[in-house]
């Protein structure tokens, strides 16, 4: 039975998750550029929301439903955004990333919800690869938000405690993933004179 903290930090969870594609998807607009910003990133970030989306509701997991089906709204809206920008030619990238979420369907035809959960898990670390190997292709980071990879580096922490609370090993996975990842793309912002943790600029600012 989650206890009182751990239920305020699970609210605090979703709230993060559902909202922290917003900063990414401001910035696109306010700026009309994407430097640093993966398309590969955008369609695979719909496809792996759909998937936990899709975990939690077979599983009965609800306190990742909302979280899920608000983040694959935004990252719709990132994706329509970022080829809006980019042309046409963006659309392969964005389907590139799109069919490389498609990669549970064997573990839950071999095994079930429970076998393609890991993979799932998995995937969050592979969900967020092509933003990190983007931001590491460029010093050029103007489009990147730092706001939304703060607030992903909190909510995986959170759902890391939580999976381990539950010993829920989809969970452990995609939340440990989450955090070296963010950690990883907060470290180049940083690196390249983006100054990510400064409060006194607004959430979708760089830096």
């Amino acid at each position: 039975m989650p206890t009182p903290m751990l239920t305020t930090l699970l609210i605090l969870a979703n709230v993060l998750g559902a909202t922290m594609a917003l900063p990414q998807a401001l910035r696109l607009f306010r700026t009309g550029r994407c430097d640093g910003v993966s398309g590969g990133w955008a369609g695979l970030s719909l496809a792996m929301n759909l998937w936990w989306l899709s975990y939690g509701l077979a599983l009965g997991l609800w306190s990742l439903v909302p979280v899920s089906a608000i983040a694959a709204a935004l990252y719709l809206v990132i994706v329509v955004t970022w080829i809006r920008l980019r042309g046409r030619a963006a659309l392969r990238e964005v389907a590139l990333g799109s069919a490389v979420g498609s990669f549970p369907v064997p573990f839950l035809l071999v095994g079930g919800w429970s076998v393609a959960g890991l993979a799932i898990g998995v995937g969050y670390g592979v969900q967020l690869a092509p933003a990190v190997a983007a931001t590491f292709r460029t010093h050029e980071l103007r489009g990147v938000a730092a706001g939304t990879w703060l607030m992903a580096w909190v909510e995986a922490a959170i759902w890391l405690v939580y999976g381990i609370t539950l010993a829920d090993r989809a969970l452990v996975i995609g939340g440990a993933s989450g955090v070296a990842l963010s950690a990883a793309v907060l470290a180049r912002l940083a690196a390249t004179g983006h100054r990510p943790f400064s409060v006194a600029r607004p959430a979708w600012a760089v830096g």
